[in-house]
């Protein structure tokens, strides 16, 4: 049956009903017209499935900045190849991702799941990955559309900005992904904009998304984010997500029937459903699931991961110290080190087959002793446990017969959107790993009434539910701890009622004070020939539903690193986060390798990083603020919030960053000869330049191409990867793109003349041309 004869075929509410979901990740059936249910997965680095936690165990990605850093558009068109082959083995139509807001201000809690503060990187790096996915029948859905870039109260807060400033910065990356890439879904955002939500906004949807850029696919609201009926309905949103329930279903007939809204027009959005269903092959011809797909702990998979993030890290400072040799007796100091942050927070959140640790990996990989010393606490909520075996949770009835019992991985889980919803009561159980009686945190995570059974104890204590935020009950979820002195093989039960959103158990060795760690970490730098020191942030920071309020590292990491920049002969900083962060000890240590967030495969990345058995050729994708006032602000002001700096952030309003977007040093260097630009239309189409790898190692450079306008910001036209083996020399060609070479005024008006640099990162400026000689 075609779209239009199935369309034909159904009456107003057999319509409507398809146009809002049957659950969290899933579309209606509809046997009549053959339709199957489509099924959908969060998936910006990692395809989760439709459980919020302990779900299926799937390939845990690298992150979207630690991926940008590539600046290799071949290497993002892979990653969503290896996306593809994900939600294939999980029988999955749509991935939810990649997510295409801007870097607008380094305080954005989400910013690890977007690749950068540039327009026309970020257009790129997403039209490949899109590409990638969609190739292998697989759709992706670019997010959020539009201007989604903060977290604090983003269901509700206006972002306020002109027709400028969203035309030249934040629908670019949209209408490059749509019109390069045809993306055959698209998710509109919580946000307001201008005063309109965005899945109401006809002006964006209808005018320039499905109208200027001729977006043939389908118009998906953000989870909960569908905030009207007959205005979103007419403001061109085609889907309403989750379900069931919501603003759409028979309140939507009864708008059509009212003459609120059109059937035409609901047959219009169930058409671009029917499309989207049709390509992904739940519509029409039946779809085959590939077999035999490479697990996500394959060694095919294990090297991908590991390329991924190697090659993407980045060298920020380097007095000679990296690579390392091998033969060095290195201190590894840190939390990070033997805890190693592999993702951020929120719905981005995969289940891995197994996260390897910066100490595991560099232990494995060197040829000479590493000892390995914790650090300072760097979380203020208690993570889930790490020292419990035999895990069990078991849900209940209102009756206390048991519904389901499972043996658990890890002794958290999802009490909404997954196996234990609508369960009366949940157990969760295991016990703890010790070799002696030891005084433990013990305790819980999440909203509901709790009893804890803990070594011969019981306690009770209520966690109260804050006014139905799904952000505070999902993504941070309350948590409560005592001291309970445990013998091995004891168990901890903890019961909850009134359960909402996330639930878990806490076991946690009873922290000890920062002094204590510090003068460990120095005990054992003296010893050392290198001492390297991990720090980082946590998915406390680099989570959805919440921005920072400070770029400082947490704890006391930044005394640590001074302390034992002090007693090493050298020290190595290296930065497990995603996001910049303040370094007020950078002038006191010879080297820092920004790690990202590196995905299941870490430690064994960070190794090869820092031995070179990889170069980390990575350029940075945010510029970093020396200071927390150099960043924009993110609190809305009577609900809204401004952008008043307009098309200037990031690098285009920076003066003396601590480090320059684009920058990297890689592990050798770079002389450049003559350039020349050739000019089309009167606007750069095109440099050329010759590089010559000047150091002892075969290389990696990216050539950056700016525009630095009379009148107008600087900006990111084009720029080019080469590999060039130890001192020899390539002619490298950047096309430059006309659509960063154009301003908007009451239309796109070209932008010619300005001066234009040639450059590793707008730090290092090798080369500048006037355009005109063009």
């Amino acid at each position: 049956m075609d779209i239009e004869t199935a369309i034909a075929s159904l009456d107003l509410p057999a319509k409507v009903r398809l146009l809002t979901g049957s659950a969290l990740f899933a579309l209606h059936d509809e046997p009549r017209i053959g339709l199957a249910s489509l099924k959908m997965s969060d998936g910006p680095t990692g395809v989760r499935g439709a459980e919020l936690r302990g779900g299926t165990i799937a390939c845990v990605l690298p992150n979207a900045t630690l991926l940008a850093q590539h600046w290799d558009p071949a290497l993002a068109r892979e990653v969503g190849e290896v996306l593809a082959d994900e939600a294939a083995a999980q029988e999955v139509h749509v991935v939810l991702g990649p997510t295409i807001n801007l870097h607008r201000t380094p305080l954005g809690g989400r910013l690890f799941e977007a690749y950068s503060e540039d327009p026309l990187l970020t257009g790129v790096l997403a039209a490949a990955y899109v590409r990638g996915l969609q190739d292998k029948g697989i759709a992706a859905t670019p997010k959020h559309y539009v201007a989604n870039e903060s977290e604090t109260e983003r269901r509700t807060a206006s972002m306020v900005l002109d027709e400028k400033t969203l035309r030249e910065l934040y629908l670019l990356p949209f209408e490059i992904v749509v019109e390069d890439s045809s993306p055959w879904a698209v998710m509109a955002a919580y946000n307001n904009v201008n005063g309109v939500p965005a899945t109401e906004h006809t002006e964006l949807v209808e005018g320039v998304l499905k109208g200027e850029w001729g977006f043939d696919g389908l118009v998906m609201s953000d989870w909960f984010a569908t905030k009207s009926t007959a205005a979103s309905a007419n403001g061109g949103l085609d889907l309403a997500m989750p379900g069931p329930g919501g603003p759409w279903e028979n309140e939507l007939v009864a708008a059509v029937e009212a003459g609120e809204v059109a059937e035409a027009v609901i047959d219009d959005h169930l058409r671009r459903l029917l499309l989207l269903a049709a390509r992904t092959g739940a519509f029409g011809e039946e779809r085959s699931w590939p077999t035999g797909l490479p697990a996500p702990d394959s060694e095919i998979r294990r090297e991908q991961l590991r390329r991924f993030a190697a090659g993407g890290m980045t060298v920020l400072k380097n007095s000679g110290v990296l690579p390392l040799d091998a033969s060095s007796r290195v201190a590894l100091i840190g939390r990070h080190a033997i805890d190693t942050v592999a993702q951020g927070g929120g719905s981005a959140g995969v289940r891995p087959p197994h996260v390897i640790s910066i100490a595991d990996g560099l232990t494995s990989q060197s040829s000479s002793g590493v000892s390995v010393v914790d650090g300072v606490e760097v979380r203020l909520r208690y993570a889930a446990p790490k020292i419990l075996e035999n895990i069990r949770a078991t849900t209940y009835d209102a009756s206390g017969e048991v519904l389901a019992s499972r043996e658990m991985e890890i002794a958290e889980l999802a009490a909404y959107g997954g196996w234990a919803q609508g369960a009366a009561a949940i157990e969760v159980s295991g016990e703890v790993v010790l070799e002696e009686p030891t005084t433990l945190l013990v305790g819980v995570r999440g909203f509901g009434r709790w009893t804890v059974d803990a070594g011969g104890e019981q306690h009770a204590t209520r966690l109260a539910w804050a006014d139905g935020i799904v952000e505070e009950a999902l993504l941070k979820p309350p948590h409560w701890t005592t001291e309970v002195l445990l013998s091995p093989g004891d168990r901890i039960t903890a019961r909850v009622r009134e359960a909402s959103a996330l639930v878990g158990l806490i076991a946690q060795p009873v922290p000890r004070p920062p002094a204590d760690a510090i003068g460990a970490a120095v005990r054992a730098a003296r010893e050392a020939d290198v001492a390297v020191v991990v720090v980082g942030l946590t998915d406390e920071q680099e989570t959805e539903g919440f921005d920072k309020t400070t770029l400082a590292l947490p704890g006391e990491q930044d005394a640590l690193v001074a302390a034992v920049a002090a007693a090493a002969k050298r020290t190595v900083v290296v930065v497990n986060a995603a996001t910049p962060v303040l370094m007020p000890w950078l002038a006191q240590v010879d080297a820092v390798l920004w790690a990202g967030l590196p995905g299941q495969e870490a430690g064994d990345a960070v190794a090869a990083a820092l031995l070179g058995h990889v170069e980390p050729a990575g350029r940075l994708v945010t510029t970093f603020p020396r200071a927390d006032s150099d960043a924009l602000p993110l609190v809305p002001v009577g609900g809204e919030l401004r952008y008043d700096e307009g098309t200037a952030i990031g690098y285009r309003g920076a003066s003396d960053p601590l480090f320059w977007f684009g920058h990297g040093l890689g592990y050798t260097t770079w002389e450049y000869g003559t350039a020349s630009l050739s000019t089309v239309d009167g606007v750069v189409g095109a440099v050329s330049v010759q590089v010559t790898n000047t150091g002892a190692r075969h290389g990696r450079e990216v050539v950056q191409v700016y525009l630095r306008p009379d009148g107008d910001p600087v900006r990111l036209i084009g720029w080019a990867v080469v590999d060039v083996p130890a001192g020899e020399t390539a002619q490298v060609e950047v096309t430059c793109s006309p659509r960063v070479q154009r301003v908007w005024s009451d239309g796109w008006q070209p932008l010619r003349g300005g001066e234009v640099l040639v450059a590793r990162g707008l730090g290092d400026v090798r080369v500048a041309l006037r355009a005109e000689q063009g």
